[in-house]
């Protein structure tokens, strides 16, 4: 029951040649592209919007126009550390310094830390982790997991139901296929009041993924110590790694990787440019030939 949890996705078009099939009549249905939309639309992101729409062609568009539409708007790619770092100083949601067994970026989320009340800002910190989480992922892997720590949260200091709604949403319909598990470790009794409306926001795809894990349950554990290395992993979290969040550490890590991901979304536009450069001096060339 748990092999979904261990990296395994299920396709519902099995066949290699025909999932390239649907990726290229989605990319011909899409129409020409330019800039950071061209970029983005690569055949691994054409293949998980296809996934999460059950390679369904038609509504896979949809979804990935409404995306287009949204970062041509958004522009999370363009958001910096700095225009968030205030959302980030308690460590409310970081990107862990490990990968779990499958190499895939882990985000650390506690809820309790709540320090600021701006709902627009709370969530381009989010989408800005979002994108770095992507960013700091290896070659062969797509995914992230979201740890959950529950450790102080109630209701007093709940993240509220309409931020947590639009967070849902921009996961859920800008980022699919990008979560592999959200594990909530240790949730109080009380939680399951909040979680019966938070349930309601999602598909049965993000629902899936959702886990409960408790420290003293066996099952739990065992799940724990296949998907993570308990040395890397948090004491918060079951396991041997006593380090804590260091805002001012994780500031300057996020401010190179800022200029990681700047580099990456301008690479192909310096080629293009250049491109067009030597095209141009080539034309002039000829013209001056006899």
């Amino acid at each position: 029951m748990l092999r979904r949890w261990y990296g395994s996705k299920d396709h519902h078009v099995q066949d290699h040649d025909e999932r390239q099939a649907k990726i290229n009549e989605l990319r011909a249905t899409i129409g020409p592209l330019s800039g950071h939309a061209l970029k983005f639309c690569s055949d691994a992101c054409l293949s998980r919007y296809l996934e999460a729409r059950n390679w369904n062609v038609h509504k896979s568009k949809k979804m990935l126009e409404d995306t287009l539409r949204w970062r041509a708007t958004y522009q999370p790619e363009e958001i910096r550390w700095d225009e968030v770092a205030m959302e980030g100083e308690t460590g409310k949601v970081y990107r862990a310094d490990f990968h779990d067994r499958f190499r895939r970026s882990v985000l650390i989320l506690n809820p309790a830390k709540q320090n600021t009340t701006s709902e627009d800002n709370q969530l381009r910190h989010l989408v800005y982790l979002l994108e770095n989480a992507i960013i700091n992922l290896p070659p062969e892997q797509e995914q992230m997991v979201w740890l959950i720590d529950f450790n102080g949260w109630s209701l007093s200091n709940y993240v509220p139901v309409t931020t947590v709604r639009e967070a849902t949403n921009i996961l859920q319909n800008h980022y699919p296929e990008r979560l592999a598990a959200a594990l909530l470790y240790n949730p109080p009794r009380i939680f399951e009041a909040f979680w019966k409306i938070v349930k309601y926001f999602l598909d049965s795809k993000t629902f899936a993924k959702v886990k409960f894990v408790y420290p003293k349950n066996e099952e739990c554990t065992s799940f724990m110590q296949q998907v993570f290395d308990f040395d890397k992993l948090p004491t918060a979290f079951g396991g041997n790694n006593e380090s804590e969040y260091d805002n001012e550490e994780f500031s300057k890590l996020m401010r190179q990787d800022d200029m990681k991901t700047a580099q990456y979304w301008m690479s192909d536009e310096k080629s293009s440019e250049m491109n067009g450069n030597l095209a141009s001096k080539s034309d002039l060339k000829v013209d001056a030939d006899p």
